[in-house]
């Protein structure tokens, strides 16, 4: 399987996992709830780290929970590791198998706090070290870039939200997930079309805020890997403090739109940037006004809430990243110095 099959097996990978992992999640959901946890505090590297920041918003908003990105070198190299013991600990891993993610959950655990994994493999190093475990049900995911792995992570975490809420709106949204993904993934001959206009492109920005600054980053990686474009991911906020000085006629601003509270905002900086100072801007939006803004626009469904747009959100931007490292004459499958496992300490 490469790529691109990963890429379209993600509807029927989001769907395995909201099946199968109800019981171990709805688990999660009363062990947190019966802790009350004053922190979680998440363990995470490349596309998992970009995965926590989806967290550190939905846990935020939607569950009142302070969430922190960990420091893994303070438990692996530095031995000098925070106070945890009130906290919930997450490892999020696709392989489960890095030792400095490890060492933060064992470290977790010896301090008396809850721990919890969120990996693709439920026999791990990651797995075994965590009190909990949520089994992301990907499968076999041999690409180097992660798509499908890094989907149903996002759907995880949006579960255990949904679990500590008990929002019944909530778990109707989530169900339906795989088909808003099937639906994103309708716009790859418009993505395929798109990678052509921009084969040539070795620099730019990618703008997303709030839920979808997990996007941005996502985006960006992706795009950093597999095309090799030199692709630096911001909010908009963080965006005007400095680096909107980079933008100039036909400089290559990619961004993420959801409807929502940050919509406003966003579609501001984008009118200015496209207006005023001539940005190529590719838009992925449910966002009307800020898709029309755009000179490549890619829909996402009108009604989808801000909250779940991450999960569908990243999906044609995956297939951007495909399509347009074939175009500049790239391997999708070997991106060069990368493998699919990195061991870091």
């Amino acid at each position: 399987m490469g790529l691109r099959d990963e890429i379209l097996d993600q509807p029927a990978a989001v769907a395995r996992l909201l099946e199968a992992q109800a019981g171990p999640v709805a688990e999660v959901g009363r062990r947190v709830r019966e802790r009350a946890p004053g922190l979680v505090y998440i363990a995470a590297r490349g596309s998992s780290d970009n995965a926590g920041l989806y967290a550190k918003y939905l846990w935020g908003t939607h569950n009142r929970l302070p969430v922190a990105l960990a420091t893994p070198s303070l438990f692996s190299v530095y031995q000098a590791p925070p106070a945890l013991g009130g906290a919930l600990v997450v490892g999020i891993s696709q392989s489960g198998q890095s030792p400095d993610i490890v060492s933060v959950i064992e470290e977790g655990r010896r301090q008396g706090a809850l721990t919890l994994a969120i990996t693709n493999d439920p026999s791990s190093p990651l797995a075994g070290a965590a009190e909990l475990v949520i089994d992301t049900m990907a499968g076999p995911e041999l690409a180097v870039a992660a798509t499908k792995t890094y989907t149903t992570q996002l759907t995880a975490i949006a579960m255990v939200s949904a679990a500590l809420s008990g929002d019944v709106e909530q778990r109707a949204w989530l169900a339906r997930a795989p088909a808003l993904i099937a639906e994103a993934l309708e716009l790859e001959d418009r993505v395929a079309a798109a990678s052509v206009r921009y084969r040539y492109m070795s620099q730019g920005v990618v703008l997303g805020r709030g839920y979808n600054y997990a996007t941005a980053f996502e985006w960006a990686l992706k795009l950093k890997e597999l095309a090799y474009v030199a692709a630096e991911p911001y909010s908009s906020a963080d965006f005007q403090h400095g680096p909107v000085a980079l933008a100039s006629r036909g400089f290559p601003v990619f961004a993420v739109v959801a409807s929502g509270r940050m919509a406003d905002n966003i579609r501001a900086l984008l009118q200015r940037l496209v207006t005023e100072q001539g940005v190529e801007l590719l838009a992925i939006a449910n966002d009307a006004e800020s898709l029309k803004l755009a000179h490549t626009q890619l829909p996402l469904a009108a009604d989808l809430p801000e909250w779940l747009s991450p999960i569908p959100a990243i999906v044609p931007a995956q297939l951007l990243c495909y399509h347009l490292t074939r175009a500049k004459g790239f391997d999708t499958e070997g991106p060069r110095g990368l493998t699919k496992v990195t061991l870091t300490w």
